[in-house]
Protein backbone atom coordinates (compact mmCIF):
# COMPACT_ATOMS: atom_id res chain seq x y z
CA UNK A 1 0.00 0.00 0.00
CA UNK A 2 1.39 3.61 -1.23
CA UNK A 3 0.61 6.02 1.10
CA UNK A 4 0.63 9.12 -1.21
CA UNK A 5 -0.70 13.36 -0.04
CA UNK A 6 -1.87 14.95 -2.94
CA UNK A 7 -1.55 19.26 -2.70
CA UNK A 8 -3.83 21.38 -4.19
CA UNK A 9 -6.30 18.64 -4.89
CA UNK A 10 -9.00 21.40 -5.21
CA UNK A 11 -7.48 22.31 -8.71
CA UNK A 12 -7.70 20.27 -12.34
CA UNK A 13 -4.50 17.93 -12.16
CA UNK A 14 -4.90 17.04 -7.94
CA UNK A 15 -8.67 15.76 -8.72
CA UNK A 16 -8.11 13.88 -11.28
CA UNK A 17 -4.95 12.83 -9.31
CA UNK A 18 -7.62 12.32 -6.58
CA UNK A 19 -9.77 10.27 -8.66
CA UNK A 20 -7.21 7.99 -10.42
CA UNK A 21 -5.15 7.12 -7.19
CA UNK A 22 -8.08 6.73 -4.69
CA UNK A 23 -10.01 3.89 -7.05
CA UNK A 24 -6.89 1.91 -6.78
CA UNK A 25 -6.80 -0.63 -3.71
CA UNK A 26 -2.84 0.14 -3.70
CA UNK A 27 -3.05 3.88 -2.74
CA UNK A 28 -3.79 5.32 0.32
CA UNK A 29 -4.91 9.03 -0.38
CA UNK A 30 -4.67 12.18 1.45
CA UNK A 31 -5.85 15.44 -0.38
CA UNK A 32 -5.16 18.43 1.02
CA UNK A 33 -6.31 22.29 -0.33
CA UNK A 34 -7.56 26.00 0.94
CA UNK A 35 -10.24 26.00 2.80
CA UNK A 36 -13.49 22.90 2.00
CA UNK A 37 -13.16 20.29 0.08
CA UNK A 38 -14.89 21.22 -3.31
CA UNK A 39 -14.08 18.21 -5.32
CA UNK A 40 -18.20 16.27 -6.03
CA UNK A 41 -15.89 12.62 -4.87
CA UNK A 42 -15.28 13.08 -1.60
CA UNK A 43 -15.36 9.53 -0.64
CA UNK A 44 -12.56 6.83 -0.45
CA UNK A 45 -9.84 9.59 0.00
CA UNK A 46 -9.23 11.46 3.49
CA UNK A 47 -9.26 15.58 2.95
CA UNK A 48 -7.23 17.90 5.19
CA UNK A 49 -7.48 21.71 5.05
CA UNK A 50 -3.81 23.30 5.51
CA UNK A 51 -2.36 26.62 4.00
CA UNK A 52 0.77 25.11 2.84
CA UNK A 53 2.07 29.03 3.83
CA UNK A 54 2.17 27.95 7.42
CA UNK A 55 5.27 26.12 8.35
CA UNK A 56 3.80 24.39 11.48
CA UNK A 57 0.54 23.21 9.75
CA UNK A 58 2.52 21.70 6.87
CA UNK A 59 4.99 19.96 8.79
CA UNK A 60 2.49 18.63 11.39
CA UNK A 61 0.47 17.41 8.66
CA UNK A 62 3.63 15.43 7.06
CA UNK A 63 4.66 13.83 10.46
CA UNK A 64 1.05 12.90 10.97
CA UNK A 65 0.45 11.71 7.46
CA UNK A 66 3.82 9.83 7.34
CA UNK A 67 3.52 9.53 2.67
CA UNK A 68 5.16 7.00 1.01
CA UNK A 69 4.87 10.49 -1.74
CA UNK A 70 4.00 13.05 -2.06
CA UNK A 71 2.75 14.78 -5.40
CA UNK A 72 3.00 18.34 -4.54
CA UNK A 73 0.23 19.82 -7.43
CA UNK A 74 -1.12 23.02 -5.22
CA UNK A 75 0.25 26.05 -6.69
CA UNK A 76 -0.44 29.86 -8.02
CA UNK A 77 -1.03 29.54 -11.63
CA UNK A 78 -2.28 32.47 -13.57
CA UNK A 79 0.45 34.37 -14.58
CA UNK A 80 -1.02 37.63 -14.08
CA UNK A 81 -2.25 37.32 -10.64
CA UNK A 82 1.53 36.27 -9.82
CA UNK A 83 2.34 39.46 -11.22
CA UNK A 84 0.11 41.66 -9.37
CA UNK A 85 0.93 39.66 -6.58
CA UNK A 86 4.43 38.54 -6.26
CA UNK A 87 4.72 38.21 -2.37
CA UNK A 88 1.82 35.93 -2.30
CA UNK A 89 3.29 34.34 -5.49
CA UNK A 90 5.97 33.54 -4.03
CA UNK A 91 5.00 32.37 -0.56
CA UNK A 92 2.94 29.75 -2.62
CA UNK A 93 5.13 28.23 -5.15
CA UNK A 94 8.45 28.63 -3.73
CA UNK A 95 8.05 28.60 0.31
CA UNK A 96 5.83 26.18 0.86
CA UNK A 97 7.34 24.13 -1.27
CA UNK A 98 10.48 24.26 0.59
CA UNK A 99 7.99 23.57 3.89
CA UNK A 100 6.93 20.13 2.40
CA UNK A 101 10.38 19.33 1.34
CA UNK A 102 11.23 19.94 4.95
CA UNK A 103 8.81 17.51 5.89
CA UNK A 104 10.05 15.33 2.56
CA UNK A 105 12.99 14.91 4.03
CA UNK A 106 12.38 14.40 7.58
CA UNK A 107 10.16 11.37 6.72
CA UNK A 108 12.08 9.80 3.25
CA UNK A 109 9.25 10.44 1.28
CA UNK A 110 9.43 10.48 -2.52
CA UNK A 111 8.77 14.17 -3.75
CA UNK A 112 6.86 14.91 -7.06
CA UNK A 113 6.98 18.43 -7.84
CA UNK A 114 4.63 20.35 -10.54
CA UNK A 115 6.31 22.32 -13.29
CA UNK A 116 5.64 24.33 -15.80
CA UNK A 117 6.60 25.67 -19.60
CA UNK A 118 6.38 29.18 -18.37
CA UNK A 119 10.27 28.73 -16.86
CA UNK A 120 11.07 28.91 -20.74
CA UNK A 121 11.96 32.20 -22.42
CA UNK A 122 9.61 30.51 -25.39
CA UNK A 123 12.54 31.70 -28.12
CA UNK A 124 13.41 27.83 -29.19
CA UNK A 125 10.67 25.40 -28.67
CA UNK A 126 9.97 22.96 -27.68
CA UNK A 127 12.19 22.12 -24.99
CA UNK A 128 13.80 19.18 -23.25
CA UNK A 129 14.04 18.36 -19.62
CA UNK A 130 17.88 19.87 -20.26
CA UNK A 131 17.10 22.81 -21.73
CA UNK A 132 18.30 25.92 -20.14
CA UNK A 133 15.49 27.74 -17.86
CA UNK A 134 15.05 31.64 -18.48
CA UNK A 135 11.13 32.65 -17.42
CA UNK A 136 9.96 35.94 -19.01
CA UNK A 137 7.34 36.22 -16.11
CA UNK A 138 7.43 36.33 -12.27
CA UNK A 139 4.83 32.91 -11.95
CA UNK A 140 7.61 31.33 -14.61
CA UNK A 141 10.58 32.89 -11.85
CA UNK A 142 8.75 31.40 -8.77
CA UNK A 143 8.23 27.74 -10.05
CA UNK A 144 12.24 27.97 -11.67
CA UNK A 145 13.01 28.92 -8.28
CA UNK A 146 11.28 26.19 -6.66
CA UNK A 147 13.11 24.16 -9.38
CA UNK A 148 15.79 24.72 -7.69
CA UNK A 149 15.09 23.93 -4.21
CA UNK A 150 13.69 20.63 -5.33
CA UNK A 151 17.24 20.04 -6.88
CA UNK A 152 19.08 20.94 -3.91
CA UNK A 153 16.77 18.89 -1.41
CA UNK A 154 18.18 15.73 0.08
CA UNK A 155 14.73 13.96 -0.69
CA UNK A 156 14.31 11.35 -3.19
CA UNK A 157 12.75 14.35 -5.82
CA UNK A 158 11.19 14.41 -9.60
CA UNK A 159 9.57 17.50 -11.51
CA UNK A 160 7.22 16.84 -13.86
CA UNK A 161 6.71 20.18 -16.18
CA UNK A 162 3.55 20.46 -18.24
CA UNK A 163 2.16 22.78 -20.32
CA UNK A 164 -1.86 24.77 -20.90
CA UNK A 165 -3.65 21.84 -19.23
CA UNK A 166 -6.88 21.22 -19.57
CA UNK A 167 -9.92 19.24 -19.22
CA UNK A 168 -13.67 19.46 -17.50
CA UNK A 169 -12.89 20.41 -13.45
CA UNK A 170 -15.67 20.11 -10.88
CA UNK A 171 -15.23 23.48 -9.70
CA UNK A 172 -17.86 25.56 -12.72
CA UNK A 173 -15.56 28.52 -12.32
CA UNK A 174 -12.90 27.13 -14.10
CA UNK A 175 -13.24 27.18 -17.83
CA UNK A 176 -10.55 26.07 -20.27
CA UNK A 177 -10.15 26.72 -23.72
CA UNK A 178 -12.37 24.09 -24.82
CA UNK A 179 -15.50 25.70 -22.78
CA UNK A 180 -14.20 29.00 -23.17
CA UNK A 181 -14.47 28.51 -27.12
CA UNK A 182 -17.79 26.51 -26.83
CA UNK A 183 -20.12 29.02 -24.86
CA UNK A 184 -18.86 31.87 -26.62
CA UNK A 185 -19.40 30.15 -30.07
CA UNK A 186 -23.00 28.57 -28.81
CA UNK A 187 -24.14 32.43 -27.99
CA UNK A 188 -22.56 33.39 -31.42
CA UNK A 189 -20.34 36.12 -29.90
CA UNK A 190 -17.31 36.85 -31.77
CA UNK A 191 -13.89 35.65 -30.27
CA UNK A 192 -10.25 37.17 -30.36
CA UNK A 193 -8.08 34.23 -30.42
CA UNK A 194 -3.73 34.58 -30.07
CA UNK A 195 -2.43 32.77 -33.05
CA UNK A 196 1.60 33.82 -32.28
CA UNK A 197 2.09 31.49 -29.28
CA UNK A 198 3.07 28.09 -29.48
CA UNK A 199 2.05 24.92 -26.81
CA UNK A 200 1.71 21.39 -26.77
CA UNK A 201 -1.41 21.13 -24.91
CA UNK A 202 -2.25 18.61 -22.00
CA UNK A 203 -4.93 16.52 -21.02
CA UNK A 204 -5.35 16.58 -17.43
CA UNK A 205 -6.33 13.10 -17.29
CA UNK A 206 -2.86 12.30 -19.34
CA UNK A 207 -0.86 14.31 -16.69
CA UNK A 208 -2.06 12.57 -14.05
CA UNK A 209 -1.35 9.12 -15.28
CA UNK A 210 2.49 10.69 -15.97
CA UNK A 211 2.53 11.67 -12.09
CA UNK A 212 1.53 8.07 -11.41
CA UNK A 213 3.98 6.73 -13.74
CA UNK A 214 6.40 8.57 -11.83
CA UNK A 215 5.50 7.94 -7.95
CA UNK A 216 5.00 3.86 -9.07
CA UNK A 217 8.56 3.91 -10.22
CA UNK A 218 9.67 6.20 -7.76
CA UNK A 219 11.25 8.26 -11.37
CA UNK A 220 13.83 10.53 -10.02
CA UNK A 221 14.94 13.75 -12.06
CA UNK A 222 12.81 16.40 -14.45
CA UNK A 223 10.51 14.79 -16.96
CA UNK A 224 8.34 16.94 -19.72
CA UNK A 225 4.67 15.60 -19.48
CA UNK A 226 2.28 17.16 -22.01
CA UNK A 227 0.66 16.50 -25.04
CA UNK A 228 2.53 15.59 -28.56
CA UNK A 229 0.45 18.58 -30.98
CA UNK A 230 2.58 21.70 -31.39
CA UNK A 231 -0.86 24.38 -31.78
CA UNK A 232 -1.95 27.73 -31.20
CA UNK A 233 -4.78 28.62 -29.03
CA UNK A 234 -6.21 30.09 -32.13
CA UNK A 235 -5.87 26.65 -34.22
CA UNK A 236 -7.18 24.90 -30.77
CA UNK A 237 -10.23 26.69 -31.05
CA UNK A 238 -10.63 25.91 -34.86
CA UNK A 239 -10.47 22.47 -33.86
CA UNK A 240 -13.41 22.71 -31.19
CA UNK A 241 -15.49 24.77 -33.42
CA UNK A 242 -14.77 22.00 -35.93
CA UNK A 243 -15.54 19.17 -33.65
CA UNK A 244 -18.54 20.71 -32.19
CA UNK A 245 -19.82 22.35 -35.69
CA UNK A 246 -19.78 25.92 -34.46
CA UNK A 247 -19.35 29.21 -36.59
CA UNK A 248 -15.87 28.81 -37.36
CA UNK A 249 -15.98 32.76 -39.19
CA UNK A 250 -16.46 34.25 -35.46
CA UNK A 251 -13.18 33.24 -34.58
CA UNK A 252 -10.34 36.07 -35.62
CA UNK A 253 -7.16 35.31 -35.44
CA UNK A 254 -4.83 38.14 -33.17
CA UNK A 255 -1.09 38.32 -32.16
CA UNK A 256 -0.67 38.38 -28.36
CA UNK A 257 0.59 41.76 -28.24
CA UNK A 258 -3.03 43.08 -28.84
CA UNK A 259 -3.82 41.60 -24.91
CA UNK A 260 -2.91 44.25 -22.47
CA UNK A 261 -2.00 41.68 -19.86
CA UNK A 262 0.45 42.15 -16.79
CA UNK A 263 2.57 38.90 -17.17
CA UNK A 264 4.82 38.24 -20.54
CA UNK A 265 3.78 35.13 -22.38
CA UNK A 266 6.67 32.92 -23.49
CA UNK A 267 6.11 32.86 -27.22
CA UNK A 268 6.70 28.86 -28.83
CA UNK A 269 7.40 26.99 -25.35
CA UNK A 270 6.33 23.00 -26.00
CA UNK A 271 7.82 20.27 -24.85
CA UNK A 272 9.83 17.11 -26.30
CA UNK A 273 8.48 14.17 -24.16
CA UNK A 274 10.88 11.50 -25.61
CA UNK A 275 12.32 11.21 -22.21
CA UNK A 276 9.06 10.30 -20.30
CA UNK A 277 7.74 8.12 -23.33
CA UNK A 278 11.30 5.45 -23.02
CA UNK A 279 11.42 6.07 -19.19
CA UNK A 280 7.86 6.14 -17.99
CA UNK A 281 5.89 4.68 -20.81
CA UNK A 282 4.10 8.06 -20.93
CA UNK A 283 1.25 7.93 -23.85
CA UNK A 284 -0.91 11.05 -23.68
CA UNK A 285 -3.96 11.25 -25.93
CA UNK A 286 -3.95 13.50 -29.35
CA UNK A 287 -5.56 16.78 -28.65
CA UNK A 288 -8.59 15.47 -31.10
CA UNK A 289 -9.10 12.62 -28.93
CA UNK A 290 -8.84 14.86 -25.69
CA UNK A 291 -11.46 16.96 -27.00
CA UNK A 292 -13.84 14.51 -27.63
CA UNK A 293 -12.95 12.74 -24.09
CA UNK A 294 -13.79 16.54 -22.71
CA UNK A 295 -17.03 16.75 -24.89
CA UNK A 296 -18.02 13.97 -23.97
CA UNK A 297 -17.36 14.81 -20.15
CA UNK A 298 -19.15 17.72 -20.79
CA UNK A 299 -22.01 16.11 -22.08
CA UNK A 300 -22.53 13.92 -18.98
Amino acid sequence: MMKVLITGSNGLLGQYLVQRLSALPEYEVIATGRGANRLRQQAGYKYESVNLADEAAVKGLIERSQPDAIIHAGAMTQADDCERNKDACWMVNVTATRYLLQGAEKTGAFFLFLSTDFVFDGLAGPYREDDPVNPVNYYGASKAAAERIVKQSKAAWAIARTVLVYGVADDPRRSNIITWVKSNLEQKKKLKVVNDQWRTPTLAQDLAEGCKLIIDKRAEGVFHLSGKDMLTPYDMAVQVAGYLDLETKLLEKVDGSGFKQPAKRPARTGFVIEKAEKELGFTPHSFEEGLKIVVEQLGK
